[in-house]
């Protein structure tokens, strides 16, 4: 099991991202979805009002390939560790949108995933 938090992948990822978007300059529009955030209960509900919704993946790149619309990233600690049903929920919606959606628990095969979503041609999936 792997012994990092969410958090610390997530940001080993983003650091990976902000390094190879010298080379890859699509990686430079990716950027996080706070939803899981520790809040105060006035902070959850001001962000609630502003349109924030359980269950939407932690990472979003906005880049088309493939047919997608754009790439939708999940993390969880381990391959073991199952998603929640509004997860579930939200990636089912994601995908019948034209998304593609991925859950990951691992920096490396992480990189592998965006790299073959980014080299995706029109109409190949």
């Amino acid at each position: 099991m792997n012994k990092q938090t969410e958090h610390e992948l997530q940001s080993s990822f983003i650091s990976w991202c902000n390094l190879e978007s010298r080379k890859i300059m699509e990686l430079s529009l990716i950027f996080s979805i706070p939803n899981g955030s520790n809040k105060s209960i006035t902070t959850a509900m001001k962000f609630k009002r502003e349109g924030l919704k359980s269950g939407i993946p932690d990472l979003f790149l906005p880049v088309a390939r493939g047919g997608y619309h754009g790439l939708f990233m999940e993390w969880k600690r381990s391959d073991k560790e199952k998603l929640k049903p509004k997860q579930i929920e939200w990636n089912g919606k994601l995908t019948k949108q034209g998304y593609f959606c991925v859950t990951v628990s691992d920096v490396i095969i992480a990189e592998q995933v965006i790299k073959r979503y980014l080299r995706l041609q029109e109409g190949e999936k």
